[in-house]
């Protein structure tokens, strides 16, 4: 079984764990129970405490990322944070990358739970907003909700998806596959 781990060696619940081993299955692509969304919340605090301790107590600003040099093996994993607007891409127990990122404002919130990638395209455009560009478009969700590099402007701003710094989104493209763990939480 696979057991997620901070650098510090605190683990996560079992229930991320399997989780993690459902999200591998297409059929299972999103867990929005209260008990995943706070699953997803405990691992975006486990993350922000983790970026502390690899890259140090940045403050990253609208736009930035911070991507370690080295090689890290396990399946990537993306841990959302919807209050501190960052996102944090893992390779099995490793914090790899943070970045800066915008997600959904209020009244089109980001969902919140444990998702996995089921679609992703170099090039997309919005079916639901006037065609809007989505590059390195990576969708969660059956309604169109992605990762895609995006305007960051330092705060909340989309209408649902997780807009990432350009190039960040880029690497992230190239690091991920369909399948891959999403987890969102506040």
């Amino acid at each position: 079984m696979f057991a997620f781990k901070n650098t510090r060696g605190r683990g996560l619940s079992a229930a991320v764990a399997c989780a993690l081993l459902l999200s591998a299955a297409p059929a299972v692509a999103a867990i929005e129970t209260p008990e995943a969304k706070a699953e997803a919340a405990d691992a975006a605090m486990v993350a922000r405490s983790d970026m502390d301790e690899v890259f140090g107590p940045k403050m990253l600003k609208p736009g930035q990322y911070v991507w370690r040099k080295g090689s890290f093996d396990g399946d990537p994993r993306v841990i959302v944070s919807l209050s501190d607007q960052q996102a944090y891409l893992y390779r099995g127990g490793d914090l790899v990358a943070v970045a800066a990122i915008s997600t959904g404002k209020d009244d089109k919130p980001t969902p919140k739970g444990i998702f996995t990638i089921l679609d992703k395209k170099v090039m997309h455009r919005s079916k639901k907003y006037d065609d809007a560009p989505m590059p390195f478009m990576q969708r969660f969700d059956e309604y169109g909700t992605a990762l895609h590099a995006g305007h960051n402007p330092g705060y909340a701003a989309s209408h649902g998806c997780i807009r990432l710094p350009v190039e960040f989104a880029k690497r992230l493209f190239g690091v991920t596959e369909v399948g891959a763990t999403v987890m969102i939480g506040a």
